[in-house]
């Protein structure tokens, strides 16, 4: 280890002068698109709080995915595999004007509402997205952190596993989610572009599992090869054979 903590446990600043804001939930959908989530997803939704609306999507899980969302308090709908379709539905289907968008192994930090509630205040116009982290205490995943923040603050292209805080307007302004097997994300956010984005500052830390797997190395240079494909024209279902 590197001495540094795990990004679930890092304690995150808030400014002294900054006021406290109560989260106003009745004005904020959750939605999550999921496959084969059962196992990670009751977390995800358990670190969200007291939230009105969570729709949770599913996209054809075979291992009771739907049901573990249905007994969170969340509200199940099914949609086409692939996240774009299902964000997509998930959209059309919440009720609230300001919509997180946000994946099945991302869990917020605790102070995640009171950022959140801070931003829609102040402003509405951008898309606010959390800081990366993974809950891993490998110094690798330090690493990758240091390299999302660098390509968030500089390329303007925080990923879907930072969460995405946007109005339903600004959404729609910017062209609303393709419905896209994946880079979604992506494809959004340049949209959007840098001006349109902004840090919050709160966590959003995804599961290791798949850099633990793949290894850190390879699974990164795959999602950046995946990207470069993105960019080059290659139609996401071709980029979906490598990205799994």
């Amino acid at each position: 280890m590197n001495g540094k903590l795990p990004a679930s446990d890092r304690p995150v600043a808030v400014p002294s002068r900054a006021p406290l804001v109560a989260m106003p939930s009745r004005d904020l959908s959750v939605v999550v698109p999921t496959l084969n989530a059962a196992r990670l997803l009751p977390a995800t939704l358990k670190a969200l709080g007291p939230v009105t609306e969570i729709v949770v999507v599913d996209g054809g899980s075979d291992d009771g995915t739907p049901a573990v969302a249905a007994a969170s308090g969340a509200r199940v709908l099914t949609a086409p595999r692939g996240r774009g379709s299902q964000i997509a539905a998930g959209v059309a289907a919440a009720g609230g004007p300001w919509l997180l968008l946000l994946h099945a192994d991302t869990r917020l930090s605790p102070d995640w509402q009171q950022a959140a509630a801070a931003h829609m205040a102040r402003d509405p116009a951008r898309a606010g997205y959390f800081r990366f982290g993974l809950d891993s205490p490998d110094p690798r995943a330090r690493r990758l952190e240091r390299l999302v923040a660098w390509r968030s603050r500089v390329l303007g292209l925080p990923y879907g596993d930072q969460g995405l805080l946007i109005h339903r307007e600004t959404l729609d302004a910017a062209g609303g989610i393709a419905p896209i097997p994946l880079m979604e994300d992506v494809d959004l956010v340049r949209r959007l572009g840098r001006r349109r984005l902004a840090l919050l500052p709160a966590w959003a830390t995804t599961s290791a599992e798949r850099w633990e797997r793949d290894g850190y190395l390879r699974r990164s240079g795959r999602n950046l090869v995946c990207l470069s494909l993105w960019f080059a024209g290659v139609p996401p279902r071709l980029i979906r054979r490598l990205y799994a």
